[in-house]
Parts: C-alpha cells; structure tokens; sequence
C-alpha cells in the first residue's frame, strides 16, 4: 500500500515553478505532496520516431549500410533510389582547370549542388559531408571532367522518403 506524505521545500518549490510556470506556482495552503508508491516511466520516443536506436547512433556506418565510390574522368549514378542519403568523402584535383562535381538530375534538368575545382597547378583535396533528398525518378550524380580530379566517398541512406529513419545493418 502507498504511503503519502508532504514535501516542504524551498528548492524544489522553485524547481517546479521553474519547470511548470503555467501552474501557477504553490498557492497559499497548496502543498506539494509524494508517494511511496513507484509508478514506472517508459520512453517510447525513439519508436515513435520510427527507430529503435538513439539519434547518434543512428548514422553509425555499418559494411552492409554504405555503398562506396571512386570517380575518374566520368559521369557516375551514385544514388536512385528514393529518401535521404548521407554522402562523405574526399574530393582530390592534381591538376588546374578540372572540376568534380555532385549533381541531382530527373533525366531532363541538371543541378550542380556540390562544385570543387582547382585553379592553377597545386594539389586540392576536399572532405565532403551532405546529406541529399531523392524523389521518385531523380537521381545523385558524381562527375570529374579529367584524370586528375577524383571523387572518392560513400553512400548512406539514412531515412526512407517519409523521413523514417534507417537503422545500420
């Protein structure tokens, strides 16, 4: 059986009303009372949000989870399927004048999101860290316009298209 008993105290008398403004505070002849009694509290709010994991762990990188690349001189598809996705890596240009870029593209229009080049003839080398959206028939594009500009990283997918998120596998 619980047992109830008052509680006076100046400290947690103001913690409450720090805490719970909107109830007024204590009232004269108000006072603030517990139980004995143990009243369990569960957290639910990782499964609500759609996964069982804590948000840092939930872009943990995992071998089944990433998809590596490597660009050279070519126009590579990195991503096509829908939701959200995790890209990272580095971007490497030896040589002045060449691009390497990331670019969302629906098969028709073309949109450069993520652009390095190097002017003159020094070493660039870039880390990268974005996340894209990817809708139904759009894709994520890698492209280096040379031998010297290389594009190298991993893909995550992170959320669905509904924005549940994805666990590591």
């Amino acid at each position: 059986m619980a047992q109830e008993f008052v509680i006076k105290s100046p400290d947690i008398e103001d913690k409450i009303n720090q805490l719970l403004p909107s109830q007024g505070g204590f009232q004269a002849g108000v006072d603030f009372s517990a139980s004995t009694m143990v009243v369990p509290i569960v957290d639910l709010t990782e499964t609500a949000q759609g996964s069982t994991l804590p948000i840092q762990l939930q872009f943990a990188l995992s071998l089944n989870s990433i998809t590596s690349f490597s660009i050279v001189n070519t126009t590579s598809t990195l991503v096509n399927t829908t939701g959200f996705f995790r890209v990272y890596g580095i971007a490497n240009i030896d040589a002045g004048g060449q691009n390497a870029i990331f670019q969302l593209t629906d098969g028709t229009t073309t949109k450069s999101i993520v652009n390095y080049e190097s002017k003159g003839s020094e070493q660039q080398t870039t880390p990268y860290d974005f996340i894209v959206f990817i809708k139904a028939g759009d894709s994520l594009q890698a492209y280096t316009d040379g031998t010297s500009a290389l594009l190298r990283g991993n893909t995550r997918q992170i959320a669905d298209v509904n924005g549940n998120l994805v666990d590591p596998t």
